[in-house]
């Protein structure tokens, strides 16, 4: 969608968590599908991502990923992430809601989770420096399993493990940009925000 669509004041940089009404409004209203490699260099179009920080509740870890050589993202390659997902494609809208389409897919395409799950929408994020986040809005959503703990599914593309906020501290520096963003603010107490999430969606057991 337009850039000035979504940042009609201008753009802002990082995480923001109030106002996600409007944001998911906005989307539903006005965002159109194209084809990927037209708006891949374009900043003056967001490319929607639904993005899924995964937290175990039962032992209060994290599911962090690292991009390997076969991954399809040259630019990302042996950064961590805290988040997993992917761009919203044209049948995700067939349920009514892109967003939810997009994030349902994505969960069941990147991960192995065999209890359901509840992931709640807790912030927007947007950063501009550099050319990959440019392009790109994240929609953050954290993920809670009712049980268990999840691992990744392209194990060629991506290693995975869980771990506590403390305990992944020092892969910091060597996360992508937006997991340092969401790492920050999972220490500021986005698990207790969740709880006020605008949008709540169920997403089943991913085996």
């Amino acid at each position: 969608m337009p850039r000035t669509t979504i940042f009609p004041d201008g753009a802002w940089h990082g995480l923001v968590t109030v106002g996600l009404e409007r944001v998911l409004r906005t989307i539903r209203a006005t965002s159109e599908y194209r084809p990927r490699h037209t708006v891949e260099d374009d900043p003056s179009m967001q490319q929607i991502i639904p993005y899924c920080v995964v937290h175990h509740p039962h032992d209060g870890t994290y599911l962090l990923t690292r991009r390997l050589r076969r991954s399809s993202e040259t630019r990302l390659h042996h950064l961590y992430s805290l988040g997993v997902g992917g761009h919203v494609n044209p049948g995700d809208g067939a349920g009514g809601d892109p967003v939810v389409g997009g994030l349902q897919r994505e969960w069941a395409e990147e991960v192995v989770c065999e209890s359901p799950a509840t992931a709640r929408l807790v912030a927007m994020l947007n950063d501009d420096s550099s050319p990959v986040s440019r392009v790109h809005l994240g929609l953050v959503f954290l993920v809670e399993p009712s049980a268990g703990t999840t691992s990744v599914r392209e194990v060629e593309k991506l290693e995975g493990e869980s771990l506590a906020l403390e305990a992944m501290r020092r892969h910091y520096l060597s996360m992508e940009s937006w997991s340092q963003l969401v790492f920050d603010d999972l220490v500021g107490g986005a698990v207790k925000r969740a709880e006020r999430s605008p949008l709540v969606v169920e997403l089943p057991a991913a085996g």
